[in-house]
């Protein structure tokens, strides 16, 4: 019998983690046409019927949704109309020379330093192409002549896709239930629930309190790696962030020793193969990954079919 989980430590140490959510951006015609400028140093703004110019270009006026009717090279010059410190930096709303609005960028000057309706111009980063921060900032300029916007006979092509990716970096502690959990994965390479409040089958992943009875849970219990599919879905398209090649089954298992469904995945060599023998009620048995365990539920590298 194990011990009863509350007599694991809870001071358990914190953990980096990070989500990533790799994406593709569609920025349109007049911004993916700024994005393709600004390698040449170029600022390209829009000019509307009304004879209002923005920049950085935009599809779509702000004021009235009309469309424009030029791109424009806007000036590396402008002024200051508002301004704050973020994170130890300097931001600031810089309308440039002969634009109607702001351009919100970073002020590569001291917060002391800085003034509403100082000039500025704009500092570029030679080593960034398709993105605003190839302007690395705007400095102060206070002796910079008043800029002009000039007519564009001709552009780059306009960036039709950005590859783009979000990340969010983290601190959590598991705590005793999933830190045991997981410590029980790489030291011992076995899978641990806790016991149901008067039943022997086991939650996984262990918690305190059962879901159902709404009870605190009981002892540890020792899963087997072996268990039966319950759901799946074969996977046979790829997927943009999705490491794993294809064709896999993706599928909720019930670990024998447990009740709950722990989801995993199961490689395959054929579609076909896999309509046949991958279905509610198969078995199936952990691949445990090989090398060192890093106390991951990625430690089990697959499940795989028993077969008959």
């Amino acid at each position: 019998m194990f011990s009863a989980p509350d007599s694991y430590p809870i001071d358990l140490p914190t953990f980096h983690s990070r989500i990533d959510l790799p994406y593709t951006l569609t920025p349109g015609k007049a911004a993916g046409t700024f994005l393709a400028e600004v390698k040449n140093q170029r600022i390209i703004g829009s000019r509307f019927a009304s004879g209002r110019v923005v920049a950085p270009a935009q599809d779509f006026s702000s004021i009235d949704g009309e469309e424009p009717e030029a791109f424009v090279e806007a000036p590396h010059t402008g002024v200051i109309t508002a301004f704050t410190r973020v994170d130890g930096n300097v931001i600031g709303f810089i309308k440039l020379d002969g634009c109607d609005n702001e351009f919100p960028h970073k002020v590569l000057a001291d917060m002391a330093d800085v003034s509403i309706g100082l000039r500025v111009k704009a500092e570029w980063d030679p080593g960034v192409e398709q993105s605003v921060l190839a302007i690395k900032g705007f400095v102060p300029a206070p002796d910079a002549p008043t800029g002009e916007v000039k007519p564009v006979v001709a552009t780059e092509d306009a960036l039709g896709v950005i590859p783009y990716e979000m990340k969010l970096d983290f601190y959590h502690a598991y705590g005793p239930y999933y830190g045991r959990m997981f410590d029980e994965i790489k030291e011992n390479g076995r899978i641990m629930g806790v016991r149901q409040p008067g039943i022997d089958s086991a939650l996984l992943p262990p918690r305190e309190i059962d879901d159902i009875s709404h009870k605190r849970t009981g002892t540890w219990k020792a899963c087997a790696d072996t268990g039966t599919i319950r759901a799946c879905s074969i996977i046979n398209m790829d997927v943009y962030g999705v490491t794993r090649k294809v064709p896999y089954v993706y599928a909720e298992i019930v670990l024998d020793g447990a009740s709950t469904r722990m989801i995993h995945v199961i490689e395959i060599d054929s579609l076909e193969e896999a309509k046949e023998k991958i279905k509610p009620g198969t078995r199936v048995r952990a691949v445990w990954a090989e090398g060192e365990r890093q106390g991951r539920v990625s430690d089990i590298a697959r499940f795989e079919v028993i077969e008959a």
